[in-house]
């Protein structure tokens, strides 16, 4: 039985490949089929994910802000060309 359903997949993909019109059609048919599952969400649900990618953005700003200045700050200090964390000196 399941050799029968490997040796025929094939074949349908093939005929199916022939016909753009039919290839597009099932696509657009599998579209509207995934469509109906998506699910809205409320509007609380929305400020709350969009708290939260906000605060997200924030934190990773100012870790990738502060290895920066650790690191700019340590390469200048070896090679002598900037003062250590922009500080005088």
């Amino acid at each position: 039985m399941a050799e029968n359903a490997i040796e025929e997949a094939p074949r349908t993909r093939e005929a199916a490949s022939r016909n753009p019109f039919l290839r597009l059609w099932t696509f657009l048919k599998e579209v509207l089929v995934e469509l109906r599952k998506v699910v809205t969400p409320t509007r609380k649900e929305l400020i709350r994910y969009t708290l939260v990618v906000l605060v997200f953005v924030v934190f990773m700003m100012l870790l990738v802000s502060g290895l920066d200045l650790l690191f700019g700050s340590l390469v200048g200090w070896v090679f002598g060309d900037l003062p250590m964390f922009g500080l005088g000196g």
